[in-house]
């Protein structure tokens, strides 16, 4: 028995039909064969790593040898990101006519948000976690560079997929995924790590600036994702649960929820030296006012989707990449509900961000384990199989 049966099954990244291979410096079919498959959704387990590293410092309990440990976890997501950013180049260059159709592909594409909240996730865990290591200005200079780069194609993934779509995708009625989320977190993820960098911009309109594009950003990702969220629940009512492979993409949901709590806890602490006073209160404010609402709704969809989780795993799913959707957006989960307690001082607020974090960790843990056995044995990087072969195969 394989240690990954579905693994090229039910990967996100669908059986494409590649174009006639070319080659020389135009094709480079033959080239580097193990980065062909490569695709853009490997950057969550970048992003998974650093909200380890990130979410760890952010819980409001001091547990002992937890900062030394998730600085460790900080310096694996940049090695990570690095060497993903080399592989990724790669695949551009050795194999274009894959990566093109990976862009054109319906179910591939939304996974180029991925690339712009990696590069958002090791920038704000290098200035939160790897200062004690880098040192503030060093981590400030990673930290811009990181959030301007993620921030920019963050914004453009943001509207070029959803564009895709209209006008070349056209996904059929009842399709949708939560997998469309993904180009549509990633400003609002650039709206929480830009908080952390509003004090270090010179007091005036420049910081001002910050502050009120951190929450317009806040609220384009916000909009897109109440239109698209009651797309996906349609889509679960009307179709019945998601491919075996797929149950974990529920967990996306969570992102947006997450992120968006732990958004405005960040961007409020931010606003004091910011903005006047009377509107610093009222970010105060509505940092719990949204906040509180919002993350129950998050437990309520985590319920669902653990629920749906398990019944796909009495039925036999088996891992893939989509394993890594159980570490990213539980980590805004832990960091929204820590803002939220360090906000309200309350204990029933900290102890669910206790609990959410343990379960991240063993995600992360059980995910990254399971994907080093997957590229060592290639049958992460290999093509994907057919869905019709591989349900013959399985008779």
């Amino acid at each position: 028995m394989a240690i990954f049966p579905q693994t090229r099954t039910a990967d996100p990244l669908p059986v494409i039909a590649p174009r006639p291979r070319r080659t020389g410096a135009q094709g480079g079919g033959r080239r580097l064969p193990s980065l062909r498959h490569i695709g853009p959704n490997w950057y969550a387990s970048v992003m998974g790593t650093a909200i380890v590293a990130s979410a760890g410092v952010a819980l409001p309990v001091d547990v002992p040898g937890l900062r030394a440990a998730c600085t460790v976890v900080w310096a694996l997501s940049a090695v990570l990101l690095v060497t993903l950013l080399a592989a990724r180049a790669g695949h551009w260059l050795h194999h274009r006519d894959q990566a093109r159709a990976h862009l054109l592909d319906p179910a591939v594409a939304p996974f180029y948000g991925c690339v712009a909240m990696a590069l958002l996730a090791v920038g704000g865990a290098t200035l939160t976690v790897g200062v004690d290591v880098v040192g503030v200005r060093a981590a400030l200079a990673v930290d811009v560079v990181l959030f301007v780069a993620g921030t920019a194609i963050g914004l453009v993934a943001a509207v070029v997929v959803p564009y895709l779509m209209v006008v070349r995708h056209r996904p059929a009625p009842g399709t949708a995924s939560p997998v469309w989320l993904l180009p549509l977190v990633a400003p609002m993820v650039s709206a929480s790590q830009g908080a952390l960098l509003v004090p270090h911009v010179a007091a005036g309109q420049g910081r001002e600036a910050l502050l009120l594009a951190c929450y317009a950003m806040f609220g384009l990702s916000l909009l897109a994702t109440l239109v698209v969220l009651p797309l996906v629940f349609a889509r679960l009512v009307h179709q019945g649960p998601l491919p075996l492979a797929l149950t974990p993409t529920l967990f996306l949901v969570l992102g947006p929820l997450g992120q968006s709590t732990t958004a405005v806890n960040q961007l409020a602490d931010a606003a004091p030296g910011a903005v006047a006073g009377p509107y610093a209160s009222a970010f105060g404010a509505f940092a719990v006012l949204y906040g509180v609402p919002v993350m129950g709704f998050a437990l309520l969809w985590l319920a669902l989707a653990g629920a749906m989780v398990i019944r796909a795993t009495r039925d036999g799913m088996g891992f893939a990449m989509t394993w890594w959707a159980f570490t990213f957006p539980v980590g805004t989960c832990v960091t929204g509900a820590a803002g939220l307690a360090r906000h309200t001082g309350l204990d029933a607020l900290t102890w669910p961000a206790v609990a959410l974090y343990a379960f991240l960790v063993v995600a992360w843990a059980v995910a990254g384990t399971r994907t080093v056995r997957g590229v060592v044995s290639g049958a992460l990087t290999a093509a994907p199989v057919p869905p019709a072969a591989a349900t013959a195969r399985t008779r």
